[in-house]
């Protein structure tokens, strides 16, 4: 099963499985918070993307973080994720269309226009090629000086992460996604994306080799603390 059939097949219970992870949504929230910080002083009405948007959790996030005529753009590669996103009640300034990043028509969705893009959960489900041409891609839809925010796990070369992150993986979360959802192939290929995803570190000199700047990192609290990591960085005000 691809990884988008396994999300497609996934969307019907993904709301609950992700409201039983203590700070799922906490960490949301601090990401869009993080990025509409980022953005004060730029004249609105801003334009957003959310890349990767999913079943629509991160798309509220920044819905409940910006000001009322903030044009939200919600893009997701499953049609499952985006029927259940679209089903839900939203301000008319936002709207969700499916396309897959790291193969992105840039032209179509208007580039240099957006002040801000939240990516959550999206990174480790690419390949190093697409997580090179997704980055390609954002660095093209942003305006100079817009703000790239990042949710993404990451455990590798950390004993302690990785040791946490598969004793809840496999005593919780795989476990209630065979439960629940009837579905643990989706679950454990998530639990292995995670353990297999590049450091901090990594992830980071990919932004700086995509030429983003203002570069910065740090983890969550919680349960998570040094395994979930927001990351920030900006596209330069001037461009070659």
């Amino acid at each position: 099963m691809s990884t988008r059939a396994a999300f497609d097949r996934g969307a019907r219970h993904y709301d609950l499985m992700v409201a039983l992870n203590p700070g799922y949504h906490a960490h949301l929230r601090r990401a869009a918070a993080s990025l509409v910080d980022a953005l004060r002083g730029q004249p609105g009405p801003w334009r957003l993307l959310d890349l990767a948007c999913g079943s629509g959790a991160s798309t509220r996030a920044l819905v409940d973080a910006t000001p009322p005529d903030t044009h939200i753009q919600g893009l997701d590669a499953s049609p499952g994720m985006l029927s259940r996103a679209r089903a839900k009640h939203w301000p008319a300034s936002v709207t969700f269309a499916e396309a897959t990043a790291g193969s992105l028509d840039t032209q179509a969705w208007q580039p240099g226009t957006h002040h801000g893009i939240l990516s959550a959960y999206l990174f480790r489900n690419l390949t190093p090629v697409q997580r090179r041409d997704a980055l390609a891609e954002i660095q093209a839809l942003l305006t100079p000086g817009g703000t790239l925010t990042v949710v993404e796990y990451s455990v590798r070369e950390r004993f302690r992460a990785q040791l946490v992150w598969s004793i809840v993986s496999w005593l919780v979360i795989i476990p209630l996604g065979a439960l629940l959802d009837r579905n643990p192939s989706l679950y454990t290929y998530l639990w292995r994306s995670v353990m297999e995803f590049d450091t901090p570190t990594d992830f980071m000199e990919q932004l700086h080799t995509a030429g983003f700047v203002d570069i910065a990192t740090r983890s969550v609290p919680g349960w998570q603390h040094g395994i979930l990591h927001l990351y920030m960085a900006r596209k330069p005000q001037e461009t070659a």
